[in-house]
């Protein structure tokens, strides 16, 4: 009796919550008759249940993608679908794809409206320049961070990536020899500490000691957003359910809060300090800062908030390299092969640097393995105006999902998808090549900006660490399907030493 009398305390101020902020979607099978009946040519799609929409479709798979490919298999390569009280639409072939994100890219350039996203970013996701609508602003802000997260492969931007990759490896390596050999070892702080400090150092002109507490402490809250983001929660499509995620969003709320403050009075602070609006910027902190006192439609969020998301994009690299890792381990020809590469390059003389990049492209074809096998989800579209797919209308506020996992696990274009096999991205001539339909880091307005840092550092760290190490599962290796985030109390590996790097 007292179990359901608390049980009903809870449900009745959820209950009238509910009512209070979607009474227009008490019934979603009402909700998609209205859609319906404006808009005579919806794509087809499951009908829904109350409240919850479709989303009892998605629960029976481990990876919600699947879902959508199974429900493509029934209502076509475009289909509607309710998550809970949000119309959605999902978009399967390749075709289709490029027409959402390529040719009509303008109509579908907004991010989903989610309170988790808002808790990450100060209350407004508007902040974040991954996670915003599409704006003016927006668009400046990505100008701004073009010569330095793009950066071109003969410029001095892209020299300056590489050689603060190859010093920040000395360091890593000099980490790793402190940490166990031949025995299980959780080597991912690392592996996130070394990257946190590529991006610090390219960005910011600043790197930390990996034993300086408070940026252990902010590199793992920047993990532990990273895995935050790439996990879906009910609360995201049923926002009535919100006083139930009170601690959850809290707790967001306090990561974002801790990252803030270390980013202003480790980084931002010193820079302002010593900041000469007479001179070029000496990073991209300095041209953010620049460009606050130049562009009177920018303000002090749009810049510390640009900054935080660049700098939390080692979180993606470092995550990157543990998902590689996990891969490799399972499969000891391809470590092999890497290490026969970087030997051969380095005649074990010297450490890898990007200048041997196109010489080694067995092991940049791993990482563009792992990305596949990955298939982590594109952050969804929402559709800005009333437009349509292939014909079909999709009214304005429509959540559209791309399902990547055809493109990259389809039989329709690619030969036994379900292996593990990095020559797939090798040409006859040795030479790396990627298939138009494989799209990692998005394509058309909303590519990944910083795309070419990842590919970059990421490359650094595997082939420095299989030139110096044998590596092996130091236990059970668990990665969460169509996820490239990593726990971030993640899997342990064994490390033995090989010849060491000489300069």
């Amino acid at each position: 009796m007292l179990l359901a009398f608390f049980a009903v305390l809870l449900a009745v101020p959820l209950l009238l919550w509910f009512l209070r902020n979607s009474s227009n979607t008490l019934w979603i099978a009402l909700g998609f008759y209205r859609l319906h009946k404006k808009h005579k040519n919806i794509p087809p799609g499951p009908r829904p249940w109350p409240i919850i929409g479709s989303l009892h479709l998605l629960a029976k798979h481990q990876n919600p993608l699947e879902a959508f490919t199974e429900l493509s298999k029934r209502y076509g390569d475009v289909f509607s679908i309710y998550l809970g009280s949000t119309p959605c639409v999902v978009v399967n072939s390749f075709e289709l794809i490029k027409e959402v994100l390529i040719t009509k890219g303008g109509d579908f350039v907004n991010r989903p409206d989610f309170m988790r996203f808002h808790k990450l970013f100060g209350g407004d996701r508007n902040n974040s320049l991954a996670l915003c609508d599409w704006s003016s602003i927006q668009q400046t802000r990505r100008s701004i961070a073009r010569i330095y997260c793009s950066p071109r492969f003969t410029s001095l931007q892209y020299d300056m990536v590489s050689n603060v990759g190859v010093r920040e490896i000395e360091s890593f390596l000099s980490n790793l020899s402190t940490l166990p050999v031949n025995e299980p070892t959780d080597i991912k702080p690392a592996v996130l500490a070394a990257c946190a400090n590529m991006f610090t150092q390219y960005m910011c002109s600043t790197s930390f000691s990996y034993e300086d507490q408070e940026f252990k402490k902010t590199v793992r809250f920047f993990d532990e957003i990273f895995w935050e983001i790439n996990q879906g929660y009910a609360v995201d499509f049923m926002p009535w359910l919100l006083p139930a995620y009170t601690y959850h969003m809290r707790k967001l709320s306090t990561w974002a809060t801790e990252i803030r403050r270390f980013i202003l009075s480790r980084i931002v602070d010193d820079h302002k300090s010593t900041l000469d609006l007479n001179s070029p910027p000496r990073d991209f902190t300095d041209a953010l800062l620049m460009h606050l006192e130049e562009d009177s439609h920018l303000n002090w969020q749009h810049i510390i908030f640009e900054l935080e998301d660049f700098i939390g994009g080692h979180s993606a690299v470092g995550n990157l390299v543990m998902v590689t890792l996990a891969e490799i381990v399972k499969h000891p020809e391809v470590p092999k092969r890497i290490q026969e590469e970087v030997d051969h390059v380095t005649r074990s003389q010297r450490c890898p640097t990007l200048a041997d990049k196109p010489n080694m492209p067995y092991t940049e074809a791993t990482l563009w393995e792992t990305l596949r096998m990955a298939s982590s989800p594109i952050v969804p579209h929402v559709a800005s105006s009333d437009t349509d797919i292939d014909g079909f209308a999709v009214p304005k506020d429509t959540m559209v999902f791309i399902n990547n996992l055809e493109l990259n696990m389809g039989e329709e274009y690619w030969t036994e998808p379900k292996k593990f096999m990095p020559e797939r991205f090798l040409s006859p001539a040795g030479k790396v090549v990627k298939p138009a339909h494989f799209i990692p880091f998005s394509t058309g307005k909303r590519t990944c900006i910083g795309q070419r840092l990842v590919q970059c550092f990421s490359f650094l760290i595997i082939a420095s660490l299989f030139q110096n190490y044998d590596v092996t599962a130091g236990g059970k290796i668990e990665t969460k399907p169509g996820c490239l985030a990593v726990h971030p109390d993640s899997f342990k590996l064994v490390l033995r030493p090989r010849e060491s790097c000489k300069d």
